[in-house]
């Protein structure tokens, strides 16, 4: 008898993302008229920047070759991209990261579900309320949540950390001892931030009590405020208790190609039962080799080019693109009275509800009486209830489209 992970039945309906996409796709069946715009998934609707098209190119041609023609790759990832990661995401800001602590991926999503293969069942996980969807499903599917209870919206064993407008959105360090910390800042799905001195207290919690720091940044290319890291390592001491995760998706536009990268730096211990210290750069190191066989050389080619400076150039626009479209979302709800945060350092702008109003009730109005698709909060954990994510990856015209659609339905409720 082939038994199953049991851990599996523990998780709550399907992923938001697929629920919002079936909802979307019955309705238009329903209603091939209406002509939908879709502000809710965080995917990019800039083509490829054309520095990164020539790189693949030219990579195309090289692998048609005999002499040029790639294999299977390092599975950390070629040093060309890495010493280029190495230069300008780290040293740039003043922070030495060397190249075997930089393991080239497939995305960021799958980085953050991998990286609990290396931890412990038993490990007390801590995750910002809301939150990425990611975090906690992989955790589940790994045994460490425990039972589900439906009247809270939480399971027994996760820490919660709220981050609301109670609180502007700044967590309060853990009550209880955890072992393991989610932070993403940029927030997804806040679009809110923390300060270095406020980062900072975390890294002082996490050296304080031997926890780990899971530290999500794929949004810091959208970050314009000084005072606000791109890098948990510009923290003195991260690099102790921190892995950072980084992803091309948004910053260059790579959702259907797949590029992102991990750190994990070699200061970084993890310890046994016993209490003997254990390097974690080595365990990753181990379990990426072992069930991963690399990016293909071509894509990591077109990455490298996101550093050149036409590269950069090239990206800065399409970056500056969606930041407007998040400041047109911004402005334009604030306009009608609604209290709107994030848009700011982030794509995504997160919008308050009016007093009662439950999310997955104002997804449906404003699917089917604006024609609007965005993301319920309560999607993102229960403290996201009474609040909606847009985000700023659409067209520019079809942003100026929805915004106007969201205001008239506004001035009808």
């Amino acid at each position: 008898m082939s038994y199953i992970n049991e851990n599996f039945l523990e998780l709550q309906d399907s992923y938001l993302f697929s629920t919002i996409a079936k909802k979307v796709a019955e309705y238009s069946a329903q209603n091939p008229d209406k002509k939908i715009i879709k502000l809710g998934i965080g995917d990019v609707t800039r083509p490829i920047v054309p520095a990164c098209i020539e790189a693949m190119h030219k990579a195309v041609d090289e692998v048609a070759t005999q002499d040029g023609f790639k294999g299977y790759g390092p599975e950390q990832g070629y040093e060309f991209l890495r010493e280029k990661i190495k230069e300008y995401d780290y040293k740039s800001r003043n922070v030495d990261i060397d190249i075997d602590e930089i393991f080239v991926s497939d995305g960021a999503k799958c980085d953050c579900g991998n990286i609990v293969d290396i931890l412990a069942q038993d490990n007390k996980v801590a995750i910002t309320d809301p939150v990425y969807p990611v975090y906690l499903d992989t955790n589940v599917m790994s045994g460490r949540s425990g039972k589900y209870d439906k009247e809270t919206g939480k399971y027994e064993n996760i820490v919660y950390i709220p981050a609301t407008s109670k609180n502007n959105f700044v967590p309060e360090l853990p009550k209880e001892k955890v072992d393991i910390i989610y932070l993403c800042y940029p927030n997804n799905p806040t679009g809110t931030t923390l300060t270095k001195e406020q980062l900072a207290t975390w890294v002082k919690y996490a050296k304080e009590n031997k926890a780990l720091i899971l530290f999500d940044a794929a949004y810091e290319a959208f970050i314009t405020d000084e005072n606000v890291p791109h890098s948990i390592y510009e923290i003195d001491g991260a690099k102790e208790v921190a892995i950072e995760f980084r992803s091309y998706s948004k910053t260059a536009g790579f959702t259907g190609m797949r590029c992102a990268f991990i750190v994990v730096p070699k200061e970084l211990k993890g310890y046994t039962k016993s209490g003997e210290e254990v390097s974690i750069n080595k365990l990753w190191n181990r379990r990426h080799c072992t069930k991963f066989n690399g990016v293909s050389y071509i894509v990591q080619r077109a990455a490298e080019a996101v550093y050149t400076e036409e590269g950069r150039k090239q990206i800065k626009e399409n970056i500056d693109y969606y930041k407007e479209n998040a400041k047109i979302i911004k402005q334009g709800l604030e306009e009608v009275g609604y209290t709107v945060y994030g848009g700011v350092n982030s794509p995504y702008v997160w919008l308050k509800l009016p007093d009662g109003m439950k999310s997955w009730d104002f997804f449906d109005k404003l699917l089917t009486e604006a024609n609007v698709v965005g993301t319920p909060g309560v999607g993102f954990g229960p403290s996201g209830e009474g609040y909606f994510r847009l985000t700023g990856f659409g067209t520019k015209e079809n942003t100026q489209k929805a915004v106007q659609r969201i205001k008239k339905y506004y001035e009808n409720i």
